[in-house]
C-alpha cells in the first residue's frame, strides 16, 4: 500500500504538470533509465490502426518501422515490421522483420532469422496486440481499448515472439490505470479519457523504466537516429541493460566463483529507491545470482560446505541480510526459502567514488576473505574464514 501511495502522489503531480499536446492521435514517448535514454517512439494512429518509428538503443541501436492494422475486435489483423540502416536512417525502405496475420482463428507469424523468413502458426486470441520489449506504443492500444469496457480490470492477451500472454489492465482512479506484467511485476500509468498514455512508471517492475508523452512534432527520428547511431560508432553504445558478469578469485588454495546480472547506476538513487530497504532483493539482475567456493567456509557463524549456492539479500540501512540458498539454476525472482543454507547480518559502509555497475568481489582478508556487494558508494559486506 505504500507503494501505490507514493504513485499516486506521482500521479497527481503529473497531472498537473503535463500539458496540451499537438494531436491526440498523433505522439511520442520517450523512455527513460535513470538519466539515459533508452528508447524513442513517434506513432500516429490511423482510422483502423496504428503506424510507428521506433528507436531502440539496448544493446545497440536499431530503427525501426511497424504498421498494424486492427480487426473488429480491436486486436491485430495484420503487423509489419521494417528494420533500417543506421547509415540512411528511417528514409531508407527497411528490410521485413516481421509479418504477421489473422488467418481465420490463428495468427500466421513470419519472422526473420539468420537471413531468412520463417513461418508459424498459433491459435489467436481475441483482441490480441503485440507486445516489444522496451516499445511502448502497444500499451496505448491497450489503454485505449481498456477504456471502452465498463470494468475495473480486463485481461489484455500480448503476443510476443509466438507465445500469447494475458496482462492484467485495473482503473484505479479515471486518470490512472496499472498494467501487470506476467512475470516482471505492476507498471502504473497515467491515462488521458480515452486511455491515451501519458505516463508510465515500472519502478515496481524489474525494468525500472519511466515513458513520457511528448508531441509527434518535437521529435526528429532521423537525427536522433544518426546522433544514437554515431554514439555506437564511437564505441558508446546504451549496451545491455544489466549485462551477464562472471568473476573468479583466489585465496590460497581456496577458489570463488561468482556469476551475476549487473545493473547499472545512470543516474539513480540506488539502495532504498530502486532497490526497497527490507525487501529481498535478487542481488543483481535476471539470473539469480550465483556463488561457487571450492573449501569449507564459516561466515559468522554459519558453516558454508563447498559448492554452489544463490546469494539474495534484504538490504537495510544497517546493513541488512545475506541469505545463502541451497537451490541452484533458477530466475533471481524464484526464491524457496525452505532451502536456505542461512541467514547472515552484513556490514554496510560507503566510499567516496561511484561504482557504475553493480559488482561482486572475493578480497582477501588477515583472518580470510570478505564477500562484498558494491554498487554506487555503497558497499554490504561478510566476512568468512576458510577451513
Amino acid at each position: 500500500m505504500k507503494n501505490l501511495s507514493l504513485f499516486t502522489f506521482v500521479l497527481l503531480f503529473l497531472a498537473v504538470s503535463c500539458g496540451p499536446y499537438d494531436d491526440p492521435n498523433k505522439a511520442a514517448f520517450i523512455t527513460k533509465l535513470g538519466n539515459d535514454t533508452l528508447a524513442v517512439e513517434v506513432f500516429e494512429k490511423t482510422e483502423n490502426g496504428i503506424n510507428a518509428k521506433v528507436i531502440l538503443r539496448s544493446p545497440e541501436t536499431s530503427l525501426t518501422s511497424y504498421y498494424m492494422t486492427l480487426d473488429g475486435g480491436d486486436g491485430i489483423e495484420s503487423l509489419a515490421a521494417y528494420t533500417h540502416s543506421l547509415e540512411e536512417g528511417f528514409e531508407s525502405e527497411g528490410v521485413q522483420s516481421l509479418l504477421i496475420n489473422s488467418v481465420g482463428d490463428s495468427l500466421v507469424i513470419d519472422r526473420l532469422w539468420r537471413g531468412e523468413m520463417r513461418s508459424s502458426t498459433i491459435a489467436n486470441e481475441p483482441g490480441v496486440l503485440p507486445f516489444i520489449d522496451m516499445v511502448h506504443w502497444p500499451f496505448e492500444v491497450a489503454f485505449n481499448n481498456a477504456k471502452s469496457f465498463n470494468t475495473d480490470t480486463i485481461y489484455q492477451p500480448l503476443i510476443s515472439g509466438s507465445r500469447i500472454s494475458d496482462f492484467i489492465i485495473a482503473t484505479i482512479r479515471p486518470d490512472s490505470m496499472t498494467l501487470r506484467h506476467p512475470s516482471r511485476g505492476v507498471m502504473g500509468s497515467l491515462v488521458s479519457e480515452t486511455g491515451n498514455l501519458e505516463f508510465l512508471d515500472a519502478g515496481l517492475t524489474t525494468r525500472k523504466l519511466k515513458v513520457y508523452r511528448e508531441p509527434a512534432s518535437s521529435v526528429d527520428m532521423n537525427a536522433l537516429g544518426k546522433l544514437y547511431a554515431q554514439k555506437d560508432l564511437e564505441g558508446n553504445p546504451f549496451g545491455e541493460l544489466s549485462s551477464a558478469e562472471e568473476a573468479t578469485f583466489y585465496i590460497d588454495d581456496a577458489e570463488f566463483n561468482v556469476t551475476y546480472g549487473s545493473p547499472k547506476k545512470r543516474g539513480r538513487d540506488l539502495f532504498g529507491a530502486i532497490v526497497p530497504w527490507g525487501q529481498r532483493w535478487r542481488t543483481g539482475a535476471n539470473r539469480a545470482t550465483h556463488f561457487y567456493t571450492s573449501e569449507d567456509l564459516v561466515i559468522d557463524g554459519l558453516e558454508v560446505p563447498a559448492g554452489e549456492y544463490t546469494l539474495f539479500t534484504i538490504p537495510e540501512p544497517d546493513g541488512g541480510t545475506l541469505i545463502i540458498n541451497k537451490q541452484t539454476g533458477q530466475n533471481g525472482r524464484s526464491y524457496d526459502e525452505a532451502r536456505d543454507l542461512g541467514r547472515i547480518p552484513m556490514t554496510l559502509s560507503s566510499k567516496d567514488d561511484v561504482t557504475e555497475a553493480f559488482t561482486i568481489t572475493v578480497e582477501e582478508t588477515e583472518d580470510g576473505g570478505s564477500l562484498n556487494l558494491i554498487w554506487g558508494q555503497t558497499v554490504f559486506s561478510v566476512s568468512f574464514t576458510i577451513e
